[in-house]
């Protein structure tokens, strides 16, 4: 089998991949997007760090491929959708550089705090001004991390060590978990108001998008500082430097920017209490070597049939059972991306069910893709179909999967239960002609909905008049409706609708489905 490998990687890992006598590897990094179209036909595993942009088109050319794999994280510059629908199987390497990025984060900390390289660049100049670089101890203060996963884990351990006291909010993490750590679980808005140093561990989604922004600048402790060393965009940079130019933030510390490479525009240059990194979180000899060996390892035995992990986008079948399983995968997926998009609280306990043909063996790919879709929308990439449920159970969550014997309203029905901090939310589904997925009912309320694309999802009071309202006000602002589903507890009752639209609506639109008399809320939804 040929492998390719298209960007720098430590002699540790390519090492890894030649000693295996069945392998033919090529090392050709700096390849042009053309040129790789070319050749990558031949290959049956392509390896690429950031660098190797594998796009639909090259995929499209990869007649042989079977594995592309990631050393690092982010999966951006790989089009999975593209690769899971030729059916080469994406894997990365998420674990490598946790301590890297751990003790940059921490280094951070203390550099801000203690004002070091503002004392530097003096210091190059001559001067010797011990005064104007008055610090701060962190001992005694308040960290508040956002994000309490691998990362923000080690980043909490350091600063236990230093005798902080750690807040932390995570909406997939249980109090045990917590508990264990001595880390005081809190809402974010009590984590903006009671921190003196907050920094952030999460993916860049639509819901962390500027989660820090002039809202939340107006709830912080006077003084405080903050770290950004996860992803550009999580903190509003612009409303960052207003909130420094007030003086209700004391400093700030980013590894990574809204717009990269970093260049002499940026308005974070605007203020001389913000230090910057060029994006090093994972820049470390070790973690460079870690990345590189996991994926060689992670390429390696998914080649030769020894073994999956780190897969993004494809669970562990055998062929004859893969094809009767993998709609009941999708389905499974679907139903957990919906309802983890209406997770908001920590949680305790997932209850997978299932009623019909389904076996042991057959529940095992589809518990992964329902667990797999409940965290991805906080998670992204970090979790996958192979590591959804080690990381649901490390973060302290109580996994129960149960076959029914008695019988259901379907000949086969998967259903989702999860219990939180703040209640219960529950979801089932079924496949309509054995392919066709379904979501069947929502909590205690039966429907029929389509679990796909853009779709919105409204509670309400069962009063005449407001599908039709709904309807309307959609139809005058030009969005269109694809199909739409309803269910209701009794005649009169709480109510919901579920609407797949063809586009995704702006907040204004959601402000004005929110005023519609007698609906109680609103929520965009993207499968």
């Amino acid at each position: 089998m040929n492998i390719l490998i298209s960007d720098k990687l430590s002699p540790e890992g390519v090492e890894i991949l030649k000693q295996v006598k069945e392998f033919k590897v090529d090392v050709n990094t700096g390849l042009k997007p053309d040129e790789l179209k070319k050749i990558i036909s031949k290959y049956h595993a392509l390896v690429v760090r950031s660098g190797t942009k594998v796009t639909k088109e090259i995929i499209d050319e990869a007649k042989n491929l079977k594995v592309i794999g990631r050393a690092g994280v982010g999966l951006d510059n790989v089009d999975l959708a593209s690769a899971t629908a030729k059916g080469i199987m994406v894997m990365n390497a998420p674990g490598g550089n946790t301590i890297s990025t751990a003790e940059h984060t921490f280094s951070m900390v203390l550099a801000l705090m203690r004002n070091i390289p503002q004392a530097h660049a003096s210091m190059q100049k001559g001067e010797w001004k011990r005064s104007a670089f008055m610090g701060k101890e962190v001992y005694g203060k308040t960290l508040g991390v956002i994000g309490l996963g691998r990362i923000g884990t080690e980043v909490a351990k350091r600063a236990l060590s230093f005798g902080m006291k750690i807040i932390a909010f995570d909406p997939f993490l249980s109090k045990d978990k917590v508990d264990q750590l001595e880390i005081e679980s809190v809402t974010l808005d009590d984590l903006f108001s009671r921190a003196d140093i907050i920094t952030v561990h999460v993916p860049l989604t639509d819901d962390t998008r500027h989660m820090i922004s002039e809202k939340q600048f107006s709830m912080v402790k006077k003084g405080v500082r903050i770290v950004n060393c996860a992803r550009g965009g999580i903190v509003d940079e612009t409303a960052l430097v207003s909130a420094i130019e007030k003086e209700i933030v004391a400093g700030a510390a980013f590894d990574v920017f809204e717009s990269e490479p970093f260049d002499s525009s940026n308005v974070l240059l605007k203020s001389d209490k913000i230090i910057f990194t060029p994006h090093l979180g994972a820049s470390t000899k070790e973690a460079q070597v870690n990345v590189s060996i996991e994926i060689a390892e992670c390429v390696r035995d998914a080649l030769l049939d020894k073994g999956i992990k780190n897969a993004a986008n494809f669970p562990s079948l055998e062929p004859e059972a893969m094809k009767i399983l993998m709609p009941w995968v999708n389905l499974g997926e679907r139903l957990g991306l919906f309802l983890g998009q209406l997770i908001d609280s920590s949680i305790k306990e997932i209850i997978l069910s299932y009623s019909g043909f389904f076996t042991p063996n057959d529940i095992a790919p589809i518990s992964m893709s329902l667990v797999n879709g409940l965290l991805k929308p906080i998670l992204q990439d970090t979790v996958n179909f192979v590591n959804a449920i080690s990381i649901a159970k490390g973060r302290g969550i109580k996994i129960t999967e149960q076959r029914l014997s008695e019988e259901s309203d379907f000949a086969n029905l998967v259903s989702l239960e999860v219990k939180t901090a703040q209640g219960i939310r529950s979801i089932a589904g079924t496949l309509f002609a054995d392919k066709e997925p379904r979501i069947v009912k929502l909590d205690n309320m039966y429907l029929e909905a389509v679990p796909k694309g853009f779709m919105l999802l409204t509670s309400n009071v069962d009063k005449p008049g407001i599908i039709g309202s709904l309807g309307t006000l959609l139809g005058k602002r030009g969005v269109n409706i694809a199909c739409m589903a309803f269910g209701r507890t009794t005649p009169g009752g709480q109510a919901v609708s579920i609407i797949n639209i063809d586009s995704r609506v702006s907040e204004e639109i959601l402000a004005e489905i929110r005023s519609v008399k007698d609906i109680n809320s609103v929520k965009l939804l993207k499968l």
